[in-house]
């Protein structure tokens, strides 16, 4: 049997918030082997998902936030295949503006260990992009999953409702910039980066304040 791998897909939609709507395309990350697997924000397109994961067993859909391009098709995805709905309960309030009717399967916590295919996602709490902001952080992958949290060239935004600049900094330096400099940061939208790329660029990032 194969070993853990890392597939990505890219949807395309829209993100919404405070009254304001952008096109956007999303990274779904699926982690697994050739008979399980679990999803790594499913956006958009719940079919286009389902295809990737093709017969395998989905044992999670887990939710880096609730912002609703990242969650908007969960719960038809796992609709289809069965498979609970994570999230971290400080995003309940953003959640239920895009599915007020039904709740998430379960909750993540932080330190919370995910196991798939022989390798564990640990489950980070990093608040500030949104207050239930996770990343998932998977050493024998030499992977992170950073949702919105980092990106290549600093980190997610913090000017709308639910999130806070100092914060994610904070998140960013102490639960992120102390892995391994080889980390490959694996990002909710766009190219992947390292954490050994990043680090340098904190002192940048603060003064700006973006």
């Amino acid at each position: 049997m194969a070993g853990a791998r890392i597939e990505r897909l890219v949807t395309s939609g829209q993100f919404t918030l405070d009254g304001g709507t952008w096109d956007v395309e999303n990274n779904v990350w699926i982690v697994g082997d050739d008979t399980e697997a679990v999803v790594i924000d499913a956006a958009h397109d719940a079919g286009a998902i389902a295809r990737a994961v093709g017969g395998r067993l989905l044992r999670a859909i887990v939710c880096t936030h609730a912002h609703n391009d990242h969650i908007d098709a969960a719960p038809e995805l796992s609709a289809r295949t069965g498979a609970p709905v994570l999230l971290h309960p400080d995003d309940l309030p953003l959640w239920k503006q895009t599915h007020p009717d039904r709740a998430p399967d379960g909750e993540l916590a932080d330190g919370q260990r995910l196991a798939v295919a022989g390798v564990e996602l640990t489950v980070l709490h990093t608040p500030g992009h949104a207050p239930g902001a996770v990343c998932l952080h998977a050493p024998r992958l030499s992977a992170l999953f950073s949702g919105d949290t980092l990106f290549s060239g600093g980190p997610g935004a913090t000017g709308r409702s639910y999130s806070d600049f100092p914060t994610i900094i904070g998140s960013i330096t102490e639960r992120l910039l102390t892995l391994p400099g080889d980390t490959v940061v694996h990002t909710g939208h766009g190219d992947t980066t390292t954490i050994g790329a990043e680090a340098p660029h904190l002192q940048e990032w603060i003064e700006r304040g973006h």
